[in-house]
C-alpha cells in the first residue's frame, strides 16, 4: 500500500504518517521529487490525504492526480480530508477528479483539525485534543479497513448538496489568492517563504521577496514567516500562526 500526501502546515501529514505506520504504507508528500508513476504503479491500493477548502481539492493536489491519472487507472482508492468544521463532500470531491468507474473507493474519511488559515488556532491544548481524537478515529478506520469494512464518509446526498453550496465559495478564493499575496515591509528577505512553498511561487528579486501568481491557498507561508510579514487573500497584520503538532507540512 502506498500513501501519498499534500499537507500545508502538518495536519495532513500527520493523519497520512499516522494511517501509514498502522497500516505499514510507505507515505510520501506530493512534492517529493520522486518517480511516482513507478511508485503508484507497483502497488493496487492507494491512500490519498489533502486539506479539503469549502468542498475543493487544493489546486496542487489536483494538478497531481492530472499528471499521473493514467498510473492511477484502476487502483482502489482509500480517501482522508482534513477539515475545519464541515467539509461536506470533502472525500467525495477527490473522486469527482476521475471519470466514472475509473478508480474503486474503498475507504474515505474526513478527520477535523484545527484551521490553519481563519481564524488560527493557537490554543495548544485544544490543538493536542484534536490530535488525540484523529488518532482514536484512525485506529477505528485501519481496524475497519482490515476487516474489509467499507465506508465513504462525504458521498451521501446531504453531504453532496452542501458540496454544491460550499465548492463555489472556494473557487473565488483561488483565483484571488493569484493576485493577493502581499509581503510587508517588515519582511527581512531570509528566504525561509521561498524554500517552504509548494508551488515555487515565491521568489527573492530585487532584494526583495516577489510573488508569480501561482498560490494553492495553502497558509504555508503565512504561518512559517518569522517576522509575520506575509498575508493571502486575508490581509491585515498577522497576530498569531498556527503551530502544528504534525510537523511543518
Amino acid at each position: 500500500m502506498l500513501t501519498l500526501y499534500f499537507s500545508a502546515t502538518g495536519n495532513s501529514k500527520y493523519i497520512a504518517e499516522l494511517f501509514s505506520k498502522q497500516m505499514y504504507a510507505n507515505c510520501h508528500s506530493i512534492e517529493e521529487n520522486l518517480d511516482f508513476n513507478n511508485l503508484i504503479g507497483a502497488e493496487e491500493s492507494i491512500a490519498f490525504c489533502y486539506p479539503i477548502y469549502f468542498s475543493r481539492v487544493p489546486r496542487i493536489m489536483r494538478e497531481f492526480v492530472g499528471r499521473y491519472i493514467e498510473s492511477l487507472k484502476g487502483k482502489k482508492l482509500i480517501i482522508f480530508c482534513t477539515q475545519q468544521i464541515l467539509s461536506g463532500d470533502g472525500a467525495r470531491a477527490f473522486a469527482a477528479l476521475f471519470p466514472h468507474g475509473y478508480v474503486e473507493v474503498v475507504y474515505a474519511e474526513h478527520f477535523f483539525m484545527p484551521s490553519n488559515i481563519f481564524p488560527v488556532a493557537t490554543d495548544m491544548k485544544k490543538i493536542a485534543n484534536s490530535f488525540a481524537r484523529s488518532e482514536r478515529k484512525m485506529r477505528i478506520v485501519c481496524r475497519n479497513i482490515n476487516n474489509e469494512i467499507t465506508k465513504k464518509r462525504g458521498f451521501n446526498i446531504v453531504s453532496r448538496a452542501l458540496g454544491l453550496i460550499q465548492a463555489p465559495l472556494a473557487l473565488p478564493i483561488e483565483r484571488k489568492a493569484n493576485n493577493s499575496v502581499k509581503i510587508a515591509d517588515s519582511c527581512s528577505n531570509c528566504g525561509v517563504c521561498v524554500s517552504i512553498c509548494p508551488m515555487k511561487n515565491l521568489s527573492r528579486e530585487n532584494g526583495g521577496i516577489t510573488h508569480n501568481h501561482n498560490c494553492t491557498v495553502c497558509y504555508r507561508c503565512v504561518n512559517k514567516c518569522p517576522q509575520k510579514a506575509i498575508t493571502v487573500v486575508f490581509h491585515g497584520k498577522v497576530r498569531k500562526q498556527y503551530k502544528s503538532l504534525g510537523g511543518s507540512k
